[in-house]
């Protein structure tokens, strides 16, 4: 399935509480509930005024859509052409 990776654009999201974050996991996961099986969320990394998601799904508006009902921006959305990491230089 194609992956993608979300940037949203969340002033001080690198200072929201675990408590926050919790609820934001939430209301991900239920409307990823909603949608189905096609929509799969990995992983996300908090920086200071964004955060980057890494989402499996089979098109662009399928996030846009998970966008739109949980409340989230969804300011770039990329298609992943490939993976790498250290073991890629063996």
């Amino acid at each position: 399935m194609p992956k993608f990776i979300i940037e949203r654009e969340i002033p001080g999201a690198g200072k929201m509480s675990a408590e926050e974050l919790r609820g934001a996991a939430q209301q991900s996961n239920s409307v990823i509930q909603k949608l189905g099986p096609d929509i799969r969320w990995e992983h996300s990394y908090v920086t200071g005024d964004k955060i980057f998601c890494v989402y499996e799904a089979p098109n662009e508006e399928l996030i846009r859509a998970h966008a739109r009902e949980a409340g989230f921006p969804a300011n770039t959305i990329t298609p992943v052409a490939a993976e790498m990491g250290p073991a890629t230089a063996a």
